[in-house]
């Protein structure tokens, strides 16, 4: 059976694109595989997390998962900093990985900016974390979106260190997937960024924590332009002339599956005020309940908190035999 591990970080405010990009596909992964889901509390921190918050939005991130549909009985839930295996098995990859495979990770370049100097190591070394996360239980399969390709690549390659150091095939090879699903989901105010929780404007963002009555209004209110729908024609436009055209096609589609195309085909040429009604009736539809259910997730911590602590339970389980395991390999005296 293929074993999946992801993780999603609980930073606070889910939106759309969260959904899209990962969490709505937990649930389509669930069916015939054996699927490890995982709150990556310990990755949160690699930069400064109010402690009340980050308890907060542990419980936030979980409630989304069993919104979205993923069964906690079928499946393996649980946040990251509860199994120490975790924390031990990066430690081990710390010695493994390269510094110059580090150096090259461009997110964090990207997250660092002009001030890396000032960035914590865990922010640098988060990459030998995400390798223990996903080898600690010997997953053979990860969903990634294009911010994280180049990190499984780094995970591929500490695995194949591993096994070729110690003279051992000890660690899987992991396989990325591919998921069709809308990667880059742009804000509702301004087509050219991207959706964002730190975006000042409620407006500019879809929480999934939103009812449907906020659903609609956010719908209404976003931004198109004067023209009809983009239609595949040169003369309706691009996403780069039309940027915010476009951002509303490219929801629509991920809400519906649904190619650009199929949208064009169907929409193409109708005012933004036709096609914003289709839009808000299936956000609503998608949205609505599960946004409604994650209030209700989160208005009982303590329910939350059981699923947590049995997924924690069974995560030990998997992970604590592949670490003696590896201390055996090293050389730990145990």
């Amino acid at each position: 059976m293929t074993r999946i591990f992801s993780g999603v970080q609980p930073t606070g405010n889910l939106h759309l694109g969260n959904y899209l990009g990962a969490i709505r596909n937990f649930a389509r992964l669930q069916d015939g595989n054996d699927c490890l889901y995982c709150v990556v509390d310990m990755h949160a921190i690699t930069v400064w997390q109010d402690p009340a918050e980050l308890k907060k939005n542990t419980r936030e991130v979980t409630a989304a998962f069993l919104a979205a549909g993923v069964d906690p009985i079928d499946n393996i839930v649980f946040n990251q900093s509860q199994v120490p295996q975790h924390a031990e098995l990066a430690w081990i990859f710390n010695c493994v990985a390269r510094m110059g495979w580090l150096n090259r990770m461009t997110q964090f370049k990207e997250k660092a900016g002009k001030h890396r100097e000032n960035a914590s190591v865990g922010l640098y070394v988060y990459p030998n974390l995400m390798a223990a996360d996903i080898l600690a239980y010997k997953a053979t399969h990860v969903p990634v979106g294009e911010d994280q390709k180049q990190h499984l690549e780094l995970t591929r390659d500490v695995a194949q260190k591993f096994n070729n150091d110690f003279g051992e095939e000890f660690f899987p090879i992991v396989e990325p997937l591919i998921l069709d699903s809308a990667a880059r989901v742009m804000s509702l105010r301004d087509g050219t960024k991207k959706m964002s929780k730190s975006d000042e404007s409620d407006y500019s963002r879809i929480n999934l924590t939103d009812d449907p009555e906020t659903i609609e209004l956010k719908i209404r209110k976003a931004r198109t332009d004067p023209d009809p729908v983009p239609d595949g024609s040169p003369e309706g436009g691009t996403r780069e002339n039309r940027p915010e055209a476009f951002n509303l096609m490219e929801i629509f589609g991920a809400l519906t599956d649904q190619t650009i195309a199929d949208v064009q085909r169907d929409y193409g040429g109708q005012q933004f005020s036709a096609f914003k009604r289709a839009v808000t009736e299936v956000a609503v539809e998608k949205l609505g309940p599960m946004g409604l259910e994650m209030q209700r997730l989160m208005a009982d911590p303590g329910y939350v908190d059981s699923v947590l602590a049995g997924g924690v339970k069974r995560a030990k389980e998997i992970a604590g035999p592949i670490l003696d395991d590896v201390y055996r390999i090293v050389g730990f005296l145990r």
